[in-house]
């Protein structure tokens, strides 16, 4: 599959992925970017990189929010992330345009030819 191509899919989807897993439990950056490689396979690849910059801005729209958890001595201490409520209402909103938008495409794509 063309990479550009593939890029341009994933754009738009990982920042309802990052809330949909975000939902059902808090996580942290890697452990996330695990999660998403996990459930993805070799499909939706993502990496950390691309991970962190939806991250801010998710939190910065107040669609999450953040909490540091102090770690043994010596280790990092980890930010974990949480939906928030309005988090939660722009996740249901947009996986159901995002449904409708899908089987729109799909009901195109395998129609017949209609001359």
């Amino acid at each position: 599959m063309n990479d550009n191509i593939m890029k341009q899919f994933k754009k738009g989807i990982l920042e309802l992925l990052i809330l949909k897993l975000l939902s059902k439990k808090e996580m942290y950056g890697y452990e996330l970017v695990s999660e998403l490689n996990r459930r993805g396979q070799e499909t939706l690849s993502v990496k950390e990189g691309t991970i962190y910059p939806i991250l801010y801005r998710l939190e910065e729209d107040g669609l999450m929010q953040t909490r540091w958890e102090q770690s043994p001595a010596g280790v990092r201490p980890k930010k974990y992330y949480t939906v928030t409520e309005k988090g939660l209402l722009f996740l249901n909103e947009s996986y159901m345009q995002w449904k409708h938008l899908t089987l729109t495409i799909v009901k195109i794509m395998e129609a017949e030819n209609e001359n």
